[in-house]
C-alpha cells in the first residue's frame, strides 16, 4: 500500500489511430516467440504459441507506461511494460544473477514491481513504504538479485491498483539439476480479470456498495420453494441467520464477469489463446493466476491433468481432472494429448458467473467444444465454520441452522462481533482486537484446516478436484527444527464496510509482527471472514502443515477458505522489513496487511 493517485494515469484521455491499433496488437494478442529459451530436453516452435513476447537472458531493461487496448469493444487505456499485457515473460535461469533496470514512464504515478515468490534482499523485494521508496516519474530503479530457485513465478505492481490495470507478467526460471519430471513441449498460461472501469473507481464502488456484482440473491420464490422443503422454522431461521451477517449464500466473490472480463495469456475467450502440441508429446502447463480478486477452477475436458509442482517447487505428482488456483498460485501440470487435435483449457471463476478459455491444437485456428459454466454454488453455514454450535446474534439468542443441517451457525454476527470464548469448550478463542469492534461483522467459532475439502462448488461434481491434502513437497523440510513459537491471525472483515484486516486491525493501525533473526515459528491463521483468502508472506517460505502439525508443502502463498484455520512454519532468515497481506488486490488495499519485520534478536 502506499499513496500515489488512484487514478490511472491518462484514463480519459483520447487516443489517436495509431495509437489504437498499437493498444490492439499489444495489449494482449499476438507476439512472437523470439528469444524463448527451454530445457535442453524441451522445444517450441516459432508458429507454437501466441502471448507475450518472451525476453531471456541476465540483463533486462523494462520500462512501465499506458498504451490502449481493447478487450470488450471499448478503448481504454492499460499500465504494460514495454508496451505488452500481459508484460513480457521473464525467462531466467536458476544460479544467475539477473539485473532489471525498469524505467517509469507514467506522467504522474509512482510504480514497483515485486518479484512474487522470488526469495531475495528486502531492497529489492519492490514494494513502496517497506522495501523502498517506490520509483518515481521519470526514474529508474535498478534490481539485480541471484536467483536460489527455479519453477513457474510472476511479477505485478505493489504500487495501489497498477496490477488491476495490466501491470504484471510471467517468470521462468530453468534449473540448474534436472527436474523430477520430464516433458517434450511447455506453454505459460497466465490468467487474469480485467475490467474496462478505473480501478480506483471500481474500488470506491466497493466501499458504497460491496453486493453490486451479486446478481444472485435469494428470491421470495427461493423462500417459498424452501418452506415447502424445509419448513417455515428452519427457512426463517435460515434467513435470520444471513441477514445478520449482511450477506447472502450468494456472496462467493466481490468482484465477478458481471465486470470483469477473463483473460488467458491476455486473451479474451472470444479470440481464443492457442497453445500447440504433437500428438504424444507430454506438454508442461505452467498456471499462474495473475487475477486481481478472481479464483479459477480449471479443467481441459478430455484429458488428465498431473500436478508436478505447485508455487514453483515440486510436489510428488498428482493426476487431477480439476483444479482450484487462487489468486497469485501457480500450479504446473503435465497433459498428454493424443486422440484428437482440439481440447479446450476452461478455467471458470469460483462464482460460475464467467470463465477465461484457450485451446490445446496441433495447428492454429482449431477448436474444440466448450464445457457449460457449472451451476452456481450456494454457501452453506459449515461452509463458514458455522455448523454444528448455537451462537449468539448480536447479543440476541441463537442465529438458526443452515438449510438441511443440524445445529446453530455457531458464530458470533452484528453490529461489532463479541469476543469469542476462552476454548474450553471446544470452540476458536477471539484476539480481544475483535471484541465489540464495528470492522468485523463475524467470527467463526469451529473452523478447520479443510485440507481434503476441494471446496465450495466443487465437492461431488464427478471430477477428481486437486486439495491441498494432495500436495507433498518432494524436497523434506530443510531446517527440520520444531517451532519456537506460535502466532496466532485471524482475518476478519466487515463486508458492508468492505472493510479487511488482521485480528480487527486494518494496516493502517497495526503494529509489526517482531521476527527474530534465524528463529522457526509457526503461523497460525483463522478465517473468520465468508470470503476466501490467499495469503502471501513476502521474502521467505510458508510450510504448510498437515492437521497434525507434519510439513506437507512448501508454498509462497497459502489459501484460507472460509471457516478454515491452517498453520505454517517459517524460518525468518531474510532480515528486513516484508509485507505479509490477502493477494485479493482491493481486500489489501481495504486493510488486510501487515508488516512482518525480521530482525536481529535483542
Amino acid at each position: 500500500m502506499n499513496h500515489d493517485s488512484s487514478r490511472l494515469p491518462g484514463w480519459q484521455a483520447p487516443l489517436s489511430r495509431r495509437r489504437f491499433v498499437q493498444g490492439l496488437a499489444l495489449g494482449g494478442v499476438a507476439l512472437g516467440a523470439a528469444g524463448l529459451r527451454l530445457p535442453a530436453h524441451a522445444h517450441v516452435h516459432a508458429d507454437a504459441r501466441s502471448g507475450p513476447q518472451v525476453l531471456a537472458g541476465t540483463d533486462f531493461d523494462l520500462a512501465i507506461g499506458t498504451s490502449p487496448v481493447n478487450f470488450t469493444g471499448r478503448t481504454r487505456p492499460a499500465i504494460t511494460v514495454n508496451g505488452s499485457l500481459p508484460a513480457p515473460i521473464l525467462r531466467w535461469r536458476q544460479g544467475d544473477t539477473v539485473t532489471l533496470r525498469v524505467a517509469n514512464r507514467l506522467p504522474d504515478a509512482m510504480t514497483s514491481i515485486h518479484w512474487h515468490g522470488i526469495i531475495l534482499p528486502a531492497n529489492m523485494d519492490g514494494v513502496p513504504g517497506l522495501s523502498f521508496d517506490g520509483i518515481h516519474p521519470g526514474e529508474s530503479y535498478l534490481y539485480r538479485f541471484t536467483l536460489g530457485q527455479s519453477g513457474s513465478y510472476w511479477y505485478h505492481s505493489h504500487s495501489l491498483f497498477q496490477e488491476q490495470a495490466g501491470l504484471y507478467g510471467a517468470i521462468i526460471i530453468d534449473p540448474a539439476e534436472p527436474l523430477p519430471y520430464r516433458f517434450d513441449r511447455e506453454h505459460v498460461v497466465l490468467l487474469s480479470d480485467w475490467t474496462d472501469m478505473d480501478p480506483g473507481r471500481l474500488f470506491r464502488r466497493l466501499k458504497k456498495y460491496s453486493e453490486y456484482d451479486n446478481w444472485y440473491k435469494p428470491t421470495v420464490g427461493d423462500f417459498i420453494r424452501d418452506v415447502r422443503e424445509h419448513g417455515w422454522a428452519a427457512t426463517v431461521a435460515d434467513r435470520r441467520a444471513w441477514g445478520q451477517m449482511r450477506m447472502t449464500p450468494t456472496d462467493i466473490s466481490d468482484v465477478n464477469a458481471h465486470t470483469y472480463t477473463y483473460l488467458m495469456n491476455g486473451t479474451t475467450p472470444a479470440a481464443n489463446w492457442t497453445g500447440l502440441f504433437r500428438s504424444g508429446e507430454k506438454v508442461l502447463l505452467r498456471f499462474i493466476n495473475a487475477g486481481a480478486m478472481t479464483y479459477f477452477d480449471v479443467r481441459i475436458p478430455g484429458l488428465k491433468m498431473t500436478v508436478v509442482a505447485a508455487d514453483g517447487l515440486p510436489v510428488h505428482p498428482v493426476t487431477v481432472d480439476e483444479f482450484r488456483i487462487a489468486a497469485a498460485e501457480t500450479y504446473d501440470v503435465i497433459v498428454e494429448p493424443s486422440g484428437q487435435d482440439a481440447y479446450t483449457i476452461f478455467a471458470q471463476d469460483m462464482g460460475r458467473t464467467g470463465y477465461a478459455r484457450g485451446t490445446l491444437a496441433v495447428q492454429p485456428g482449431l477448436e474444440a467444444p466448450i464445457p457449460a459454466v457449472d451451476p452456481r454454488p450456494l454457501l452453506t453455514m459449515d461452509d463458514m465454520g458455522h455448523g454444528g454450535h448455537g451462537a449468539h446474534a448480536g447479543g440476541e439468542g441463537a442465529c438458526g441452522a443452515a438449510m438441511g443441517m443440524e445445529g446453530g451457525c455457531g458464530a458470533h454476527m452484528g453490529h461489532g462481533a463479541h469476543a469469542g470464548h476462552a476454548g474450553g469448550d471446544g470452540m476458536q478463542a477471539h484476539p480481544a482486537s475483535e471484541s465489540r469492534n464495528p470492522l468485523v461483522d463475524m467470527q467463526t467459532m469451529t473452523p478447520t484446516p479443510r485440507l481434503d475439502d476441494p471446496g465450495i462448488g466443487l465437492r461431488g461434481n464427478g471430477r477428481r478436484v486437486l486439495t491441498y491434502g494432495d500436495l507433498a513437497s518432494i524436497a523434506p523440510d530443510e531446517d527440520g527444527r520444531d517451532p519456537g513459537r506460535d502466532v496466532e491471525l485471524h482475518l476478519t472483515g466487515h463486508m458492508e464496510k468492505f472493510s479487511w484486516s488482521f485480528d480487527g486491525i486494518p494496516f493502517a493501525g497495526a503494529e509489526p509482527l517482531r521476527l527474530n533473526y534465524g528463529e522457526r515459528m509457526r503461523i497460525v491463521l483463522v478465517n473468520d471472514t465468508m470470503m476466501t483468502h490467499p495469503i502471501h508472506l513476502h521474502g521467505v517460505w510458508s510450510d504448510i502443515e498437515d492437521a497434525h502439525g507434519n510439513f506437507m508443502v512448501r508454498k509462497h502463498t497459502v489459501d484460507m477458505p472460509p471457516g478454515s484455520k491452517r498453520s505454517f512454519r517459517v524460518r525468518a532468515d531474510a532480515l528486513g522489513r516484508w509485507a505479509f497481506h490477502c493477494h485479493l488486490l482491493y481486500h489489501m488495499e481495504a486493510g488486510m496487511m501487515r508488516e512482518v519485520r525480521i530482525q536481529e534478536a535483542a
